[in-house]
């Protein structure tokens, strides 16, 4: 799922996309042929490029945003701390987390990353204040929608 990291998927640089709280749109995505929900997630490169990933989202995982070294390492992401978790086999997990920019639902949100050796995946802290629909179907329809708390 990598592969469009080859330039083909570039956006203008980071400070260039901005939105108004009022401009919010739905985040929407697929479910594929393993039943996972997939939703594309748009992360800044070192230089300032936006690439194009799709990721899992994993209602699992508390955290923000995992990426595998490889893309990690080509996105030249910013190294911040060492990350511990317990995994669901009651192991623990020491990992590397590094910083981000990421475009979620149309605005710029800077965002600690995991580094997994695994797909790429969206957990509940990026989707905090979201509704998650999913159409548990191959091909069904992932919607991801601001929730009105006022």
């Amino acid at each position: 799922r990598c592969s469009n990291l080859d330039g083909s998927h570039w956006f203008p640089p980071c400070s260039s996309i901005r939105r108004t709280h009022e401009e919010s749109r739905m985040i929407i995505g697929i479910v594929n042929a393993d039943f996972e929900p997939i939703i594309p997630v748009s992360v800044c490169d070192f230089d300032g490029k936006f690439y194009t990933q799709d990721a899992i989202v994993d209602t699992g995982f508390n955290g923000w945003l995992s990426l595998p070294p490889s893309l990690i390492a080509q996105l030249n992401l910013r190294w911040k701390r060492r990350g511990r978790a317990i995994l669901g086999d009651g192991s623990e997990c020491i990992f590397n987390v590094y910083e981000a920019v990421v475009v979620w639902d149309g605005v710029l949100l800077t965002i600690p990353v995991d580094e997994a050796d695994s797909e790429p995946l969206v957990g509940m802290s990026l989707m905090e204040g979201y509704q998650l629909m999913v159409q548990v179907v191959e091909d069904g329809r992932v919607e991801l929608s601001k929730v009105d708390v006022g």
